[in-house]
């Protein structure tokens, strides 16, 4: 496969409190770099390591609105009509630009943000729409394609990091919703190094703690030693399967130092009430934290609470508030921080909803015609791209399908959307596939 990957090397920090010569030794070839010499000692012990763990490039946060909200309730009404809901419109600081009154906060920031009111995609069932949105195209077997979070980890991550490039903060991981992306496939093609560290839930990151009696230096001479006759073996043999268990190892080291992380009673209280109580809006609050600290994209799942077959309009009406909430205080945030024209947000869902009722007084899958927003890296703020027709049946004006969507991600963070790949038994194709084009219009 066709990289472009420009990464730099990192240098050890050449402290004289760490003893570090048996350990240079016994690794060979593999000589300390910093991210090995911070695991050590700790998350970012020495202040130029920590510089280097978080130096500036594009990151990106999903937060993946699983079970599909109602674009009607959010960012394409449509007051007055038989399809609107009993929900109002409001206006914002775009002049002419209304958005669901459920949203009264994104509509003072609309300035940072660009609404897409005219994807048009196939699946209609979650599985098949996850996969689609997630992935930005149908499979190819009997390759797997890899997850949008493996591929800019793959491109835009420091592999050496001990952070993890790729974090999935999923509150309720023993739903359904994932189903479809079975163990060791997040990655497909690229690797299991490049699948994401899955948190949330039942998935704490448990047996990262080195045990009372055995000291660091033992532990790490320890870790030397297996990575050294690791990638002997590994490249004697040229064994995939030694390779995906370094990168299994190497992560577990990483994780020992920084599992501070991944505890949400280490955050500010003041963030957290910012943001809500809730699992959804915490770990978007995580997320943040995630990134300025090291991770290159984080996706923040919510269960399935959108899928609103019943009671469509009192499910929503709890629903969009923390929505609402949880996209202003993170953009807000970044912005503050001097982080988000380095960081794109991303909010969807793998669909939207019927323009109908149905007789539970749901809205049932629709992938016709929906919305979805992004704000930062390279996304130019104030912009609403695309409508619906009157009642928003169909897509009225410049239509966007996955693979148009995937390609303006791309762009905006730098990725080549057209970069080939080049697998055995396939023909050669590019990231994304066709004579696909960016939407310029939203591109800064």
């Amino acid at each position: 496969m066709k990289t472009s990957r420009s990464n730099t090397a990192t240098d050890g920090c050449g402290s004289p409190e760490h003893d570090v010569h048996r350990r240079l030794f016994l690794q060979g070839y593999l000589a300390a770099g910093a991210a090995s010499i911070a695991s050590y000692s700790g998350l970012f012990s020495v202040p130029t390591i920590a510089d280097e763990v978080k130096r500036h490039g594009k990151k990106c946060i999903l937060l993946w609105l699983c079970g599909a909200p109602s674009q009607f309730e959010t960012w394409d009404p449509k007051p007055g009509t038989p399809t609107s809901g009993p929900f109002g419109a409001i206006s914002t600081n775009l002049p002419g630009v209304k958005i669901s009154q459920l949203m009264p906060k994104c509509a003072t920031m609309m300035d940072k943000l660009a609404v897409i009111r005219s994807m048009k995609t196939e699946p209609s069932e979650h599985f098949q729409g996850i996969d689609v949105l997630t992935r930005g195209d149908k499979p190819r077997p009997p390759f797997v394609r890899p997850i949008l979070g493996s591929v800019i980890a793959e491109q835009l991550g420091q592999l050496d990091s001990p952070v993890p490039q790729f974090v999935l903060l999923d509150p309720c991981p023993e739903g359904n919703e994932f189903k479809a992306f079975k163990a060791g496939n997040w990655a497909g093609w690229l690797g299991a190094e490049y699948g994401p560290v899955r948190a949330g839930g039942e998935y704490s990151i448990p047996d990262i703690l080195r045990p009372e009696n055995l000291t660091e230096t033992d532990h790490s001479d320890r870790e030397a030693l297996r990575k050294f006759f690791s990638r002997k073996f590994q490249n004697e043999q040229r064994s995939e399967a030694a390779a995906s268990y370094n990168a299994a190892f190497e992560r577990v080291r990483g994780l020992m130092s920084c599992a501070p992380l991944f505890d949400l009673k280490n955050l500010p209280e003041d963030d957290r009430q910012r943001y809500g109580l809730g699992a959804f809006a915490q770990h978007a609050l995580q997320a943040r934290h995630l990134i300025e600290n090291g991770s290159t994209f984080v996706m923040v799942a919510n269960g399935m609470p959108w899928d609103n077959h019943v009671f469509q309009h009192e499910m929503h009406q709890m629903l969009v508030p923390e929505l609402d909430n949880v996209i202003y205080q993170l953009v807000t945030d970044l912005h503050l921080r001097g982080m988000l024209d380095d960081t794109l947000v991303i909010a969807m869902g793998e669909f939207g909803r019927t323009p109908w009722l149905n007789e539970a007084r749901g809205r049932d899958h629709y992938p016709n015609a929906w919305s979805m927003a992004m704000a930062g890296a390279g996304i130019k703020g104030g912009t609403v791209f695309g409508a619906t027709d009157e009642h928003g049946i169909d897509v009225a004006e410049n239509e966007v399908d996955n693979r148009r969507l995937f390609a303006t991600i791309f762009r905006a963070l730098g990725i080549s959307h057209q970069e080939e790949y080049v697998l055995p038994g396939l023909p050669t194709f590019q990231r994304v596939e066709g004579d696909t084009k960016p939407i310029n219009e939203i591109l800064v």
